[in-house]
């Protein structure tokens, strides 16, 4: 009887979440929290449970995601106000020649959105992309699609970006080794979504750079050197921290140790980010103090919003942990040999493709898969390949009821049915390509 009203209360919640955001429009982070309100009530749990259980939730999410949330939110507005990201973009394209162009998009995209939104980053490369194409007079797809690809990727499998960083958190993973599965699986993923299905898609659907005016950069761009190093120096302190931390370097002298898991951890990795970015592509670039201080201000808004559906998504967990529906949920998959890599990405791509966010996939099926990592021993990598399987579910067929959709779609000039054929199905190949690529590495731990 107690296990039957379990799996009722998880079945509730999970409609109720889906029904008050896609039927009623409710928010995302009100909606999780009536949600858990519902499975703690079915379970039964009393009020006073059902309260301490919100606070617990909540705080134990928030006190580390809200942080590096916003200071990464912050870093990334500085980088697209001095025009960081195009120099990036640009060099690539130097480098690499018009030739090649669409391997400089996948990597552009690919640098680009550790420290830059989504949706911020494509309408910054927006203008390159057309200037490809009218060059080239070829398809506007071909350098599109990489750089999406690109963009996509980075945004769902590697920190400092608020998705992988907040699934971390709730299922308890460490950043170090998040940032370094993401990248082995990303690279194979961005082959096969971006460059591979680019260039397939481009000789079938032909669309031309429509007519826009490109928006105003500061005169003089940063320094491309500059502009590396300073998005590599947060991942290289973080990652130096988890291999430090983990023996492999043999460093054993404890005053070391503690210098490097202060600058190694995402709080002070991120705040030093935060003071070159001020100084090199802010000060050195004729930026006012006032103005960068509207810049880093103005940044926290979006940030906001995901930071509470974070700590909401918190909440939905600790409420499966409390009531004991996630122990069931974990007998239930051991019980029929179910592997726990396959229900995170299956859960995270149910919800993706029923209501549209990426996000809430994630911070949901993150849920729903903590506390059944809580019921067995796994490895640091291990609990990172289970972020990265949330996060290729979480990508998976983005269609009409995801911004992202009409944000591309605008944006090439094509239609609904191109956008379903070439974004929608892009997304499709990144979420597959991204499972089979963690899995092969999982069976290899």
């Amino acid at each position: 009887m107690i296990e039957i009203n379990l799996i009722l209360a998880v079945l509730a919640g999970i409609t109720v979440l889906l029904v008050l955001i896609l039927r009623f429009k409710i928010n995302a982070f009100i909606a999780l929290l009536v949600g858990s309100i519902v499975v703690g009530i079915i379970a039964g749990l009393d009020a006073q449970q059902i309260i301490k259980t919100i606070q617990e939730g909540m705080g134990n999410t928030l006190g580390f995601v809200a942080t590096v949330v916003g200071l990464g939110a912050m870093f990334g507005a500085i980088l697209e106000a001095s025009g960081g990201a195009k120099t990036i973009a640009d060099f690539m394209i130097t480098k690499l020649g018009i030739k090649n162009s669409p391997i400089a998009m996948v990597i552009s995209g690919f640098l680009i959105a550790i420290p830059v939104f989504f949706d911020v980053a494509f309408i910054i490369l927006v203008p390159m992309i057309y200037a490809l194409q009218r060059k080239t007079k070829k398809s506007l797809l071909l350098y599109a699609i990489p750089l999406l690809a690109g963009l996509a990727i980075t945004h769902a499998f590697i920190p400092p970006t608020p998705g992988p960083i907040a699934v971390a958190d709730i299922i308890g993973a460490e950043l170090g080794w998040v940032i370094l599965t993401g990248f082995l699986v990303g690279i194979p993923t961005a082959l096969m979504s971006g460059l591979v299905f680019g260039k397939y898609i481009a000789k079938r659907i032909h669309v031309k750079a429509p007519e826009t005016v490109e928006e105003e950069l500061p005169a003089e761009l940063p320094h491309i050197s500059t502009t590396l190093i300073i998005i590599a120096i947060p991942i290289f302190l973080i990652l130096l921290n988890t291999i430090t931390s983990s023996g492999i370097l043999g460093v054993n002298k404890e005053s070391v140790l503690n210098v490097i898991a202060l600058i190694g951890h995402p709080f002070t990795a991120l705040l030093i980010a935060n003071f070159l970015a001020w100084y090199f592509f802010g000060i050195k670039k004729g930026f006012s103090k006032k103005e960068l201080f509207h810049i880093t201000g103005k940044s926290l808004a979006p940030a906001g919003t995901i930071i509470l559906l974070t700590g909401a998504g918190g909440v939905f967990k600790q409420v499966l942990t409390n009531t004991g529906a996630g122990e069931l949920l974990a007998n239930s998959l051991s019980t029929i040999g179910f592997p726990l890599l396959a229900f995170a990405f299956i859960s995270a791509a149910i919800v993706r493709i029923v209501q549209g966010s990426s996000t809430v996939a994630m911070i949901t099926a993150a849920g729903l898969v903590s506390p059944l990592i809580a019921q067995a021993e796994f490895s640091e990598m291990q609990l990172a390949c289970m972020v990265i399987a949330i996060a290729s579910g979480a990508s998976i067929f983005s269609h009409v009821n995801d911004s992202g959709f009409w944000l591309v779609g605008q944006y090439l000039g094509i239609s609904e049915k191109q956008t379903f054929r070439s974004w929608t199905m892009m997304t499709t190949i990144l979420a597959f390509t991204g499972i089979l690529s963690v899995s092969i590495l999982y069976l290899f731990l």
